[in-house]
């Protein structure tokens, strides 16, 4: 009896260099945190991005963004502005900084933090109490958000933005790199991600200073001494010589792995789209999104169920949207300014497999099992 395999949302993709780079790293004895594969992470990741940007590779996502808010002064008391539908990573470091979270909804036509919503809670909360600290807005799902709106109204304010761009590697705004596009932007290399380091992210920003704190920082915040000396609270966020060369292997490959995640939202697409009852996030003009994940949104709650349970029976992982961080009970007291968008999604939304490794007979089975979900 033939086994059918199991399909994953969005598995590990290897490239082939990975391994030379690992092996240099063993034959060199470089398995502490720092060394050549670090700095040439480093630099992979800024050729890219483009050279005017500086970038320091860490332990996660989630570091990177917690050592943006130190860098932004965040602290206990303040209240730091966060969009909504994200993962939970977003709005954790918050809370390690002892400050406050205020959730924003989002819009229809890029899921991400709605700018309207966003000036009326910036008003509101100056009226009521004092300017927040920062923003926090998220490329969900490798979808650029309105950056043009969201930076004017910050840059009105005065208030900076932490660019969560852990699953837009690859993607632009306007021609222009996510993770650059603000005060400090932050990435992620999780087993997950378009690219993967096994656990890892990075911080990026514009400033030569503030990359050389966040170093600094992540490393125990170790003064220039012979002793062990410090004058600052640090962390052990620091990416490793080993892990940092799966990056550059990775890197190697980021160009096809953006081709074939978007080939999959286009099969998706293609062939779904003659389903009255189940419909797909478009790119506004001039935003390009890695489709690091593609979703499609389904016109009632139960029928993305009855997909979801449909491939979950034949093996194939799906999931359903981000649940927006107002409904999670670990933020069931913060303030949250919302439209009902993203509790829509939720409720209706699915994630499909999307890895860069699926071959054709992956997505064919896929999509003949959405199908007949959808016609039963």
């Amino acid at each position: 009896m033939l086994t059918k395999t199991k399909i994953y949302l969005s598995s590990p993709h290897m490239g082939g260099s990975e391994q030379k780079f690992v092996n240099q790293a063993f034959d060199t004895n470089w398995i502490a945190p720092l060394g050549p594969n670090v700095d040439g992470f480093e630099n992979d990741i800024k050729n890219y991005l483009g050279d005017n940007n500086e970038v320091a590779v860490l332990s996660s996502g989630t570091a990177a963004i917690h050592l943006a808010l130190q860098l932004l002064d965040v602290s206990r008391g303040d209240e730091v502005l966060c969009q909504s539908f994200t993962f939970s990573a977003s709005a954790n470091p918050i809370l390690y900084q002892g400050a406050t979270p205020v959730f924003i909804d989002s819009e229809s036509d890029t899921w991400n933090m709605s700018p309207e919503l966003l000036e009326i809670a910036i008003k509101d909360r100056i009226e009521k109490y004092k300017k927040p600290k920062a923003i926090i807005a998220v490329h969900l799902y490798g979808m650029p958000y309105k950056a043009k709106e969201i930076n004017e109204i910050a840059k009105k304010y005065n208030i900076p933005i932490v660019e969560d761009s852990a699953e837009a590697l690859g993607s632009t705004y306007f021609n222009q790199a996510c993770g650059t596009l603000s005060d400090v932007g932050i990435l992620s290399f999780n087993g997950n991600k378009i690219i993967t380091t096994s656990g890892g992210g990075a911080l990026i920003t514009k400033n030569l200073e503030l990359k050389n704190k966040a170093v600094f920082l992540s490393t125990q915040a170790r003064d220039n001494a012979p002793h062990y000396q410090h004058s600052s609270v640090g962390f052990n966020y620091r990416m490793s010589n080993v892990l940092a060369g799966i990056g550059r292997g990775q890197m190697e490959v980021i160009d096809d792995r953006v081709e074939a995640r978007r080939n999959n939202y286009n099969y998706y697409k293609d062939n779904l789209s003659n389903i009255d009852t189940i419909s797909f996030l478009d790119e506004p003009e001039g935003f390009f999104s890695n489709r690091w994940i593609t979703c499609m949104k389904t016109n009632s709650y139960e029928l993305r169920e009855e997909i979801r349970l449909a491939l979950q029976q034949d093996d194939i992982e799906s999931r359903p949207l981000w649940k927006p961080m107002h409904l999670q009970p670990v933020f069931k007291d913060c303030l949250s300014y919302t439209n009902g968008i993203s509790e829509n999604l939720f409720k209706n939304g699915l994630c499909l497999p999307s890895g860069s490794n699926l071959t054709q007979n992956d997505l064919d089975r896929v999509l003949n099992i959405i199908k007949n979900a959808s016609n039963s």
